[in-house]
């Protein structure tokens, strides 16, 4: 296993002590999050109770040497268009962000770890939370 993206709701299982996420993440060569993830999580936390602690231990976490943050880019949006077209056609719509993250992890050659099913409906996109799946 190289390179991960982790969804949103994967840094949060890992930020509560998840096991299989945790073993994912120590597994992985490198740890992507994309500029979406970062804009769902900050508004999270700021509607939130814990907004400067939890700030603070996104900060820590990002400032890893694995860590790497992969931002929306002019190369970006020609995937999220072929992942829109074939989920219309499929007629399996998704979030809009959730095309975003996809579009990204595809562009950067990773996996994603993610607890949302639906990013299953894409196309060549290897989606799990168990680290033996990772490994195949």
């Amino acid at each position: 296993m190289r390179k991960i993206i982790l969804d949103t709701n994967a840094y949060a299982a890992f930020k509560q002590g998840h096991s299989e996420v945790i073993k994912i993440l120590q597994h992985a060569d490198i740890i992507g999050i994309c500029t979406i993830v970062l804009g769902e999580l900050l508004a999270g936390f700021e509607i939130g109770t814990k907004s400067r602690k939890n700030l603070e231990e996104l900060n820590q976490f990002l400032s890893s040497g694995r860590i790497n943050i992969f931002p929306i880019d002019e190369a970006t949006p020609t995937f999220y268009a072929r992942i829109y077209a074939t989920l219309r056609r499929k007629g399996k719509p998704i979030p809009t962000n959730d095309i975003w993250i996809a579009a990204t992890t595809l562009q950067q050659g990773c996996k994603i770890c993610t607890f949302d099913g639906h990013f299953k409906a894409i196309d060549n996109l290897v989606v799990s939370t168990s680290l033996a799946e990772f490994l195949l």
